[in-house]
Order: structure tokens, then sequence, then C-alpha cells
């Protein structure tokens, strides 16, 4: 997983997973998911993402089962 800022746009990009882009839909004005060719999500672009969630805060967590 990667997750890009891009300061000059305020765009996030969230790469799940590195995979050829098959197909990309319009969740709202200002977010983008992406799929892959066997229609699995694989990222998530945010515009405004300053303005739309808590950001630069972030926190990772990996929960042991």
């Amino acid at each position: 997983m990667k997750i890009k800022h891009f300061a000059d746009t305020d765009t996030l990009y969230i790469e799940l997973k590195n995979a050829t882009v098959a197909d990309t839909r319009d969740i709202d004005e200002d977010t983008l998911v992406e799929y892959d060719t066997q229609g699995n999500l694989c990222a998530i672009t945010i515009e405004h993402a300053r303005q739309r969630a808590d950001f630069p805060q972030f926190s990772f967590e990996q929960v042991a089962s």
C-alpha cells in the first residue's frame, strides 16, 4: 500500500495494490475509485484532501488476530 499527497493540487492518492487500472468510477465530484482487470479495488483518489479529511494526521495500526 502506498499513500501519496500532491501538495500542489491537494490530492490524496491511496494505492491499495500495484495493479493495472481497468476502470475508474466517480463516487462523488472529488472522489474516484479505481479497479483492476478482475474488478478488485486497487486505488482511491481524494481531491481537496485537507478540507475533507483530518489531514495530515495519519495513523496505521496492524491488529493481530
